[in-house]
């Protein structure tokens, strides 16, 4: 599985941005997909991902602000990021999970989300 992720950028608090990943390979693997961050300094979080049934979490930081969604015809997860926060500033992987019975995290490479005060 790869996982190509892109749209991060510079915003000024309050703006939006939304990034996407889109993922190839054997996806028919794939049990989860979302987005993690990791902020200077601080350990990579969980910002928000969604289940191949189509259920949803969130970090309690970012609910009501973010939202994630899924394009099954493009294998695409997208993170629709609303009322950007200095402190949402980070570099936001895309993760992909495998299922079982063999588990495996999968990453895309880091884009870089700086908001602005």
């Amino acid at each position: 599985v790869q996982l190509q992720a892109s749209g991060g950028g510079l915003v000024q608090a309050g703006g939006s941005l939304r990034l996407s990943c889109a993922a190839s390979g054997s996806i028919f693997v794939i049990a989860t997909m979302g987005w993690y961050r990791q902020a200077p300094g601080k350990q990579r979080e969980l910002v928000a991902r969604i289940a191949a049934g189509g259920s949803i979490k969130y970090a309690d930081s970012v609910k009501g602000r973010f939202t994630v969604s899924g394009d099954n015809a493009k294998n695409t997860v997208y993170l629709q990021m609303n009322s950007l926060k200095p402190e949402d500033t980070a570099v936001y992987y895309c993760n992909a999970e495998r299922g079982p019975p063999s588990p495996y995290l999968y990453w895309g490479q880091g884009t870089l989300v700086t908001v602005s005060s």
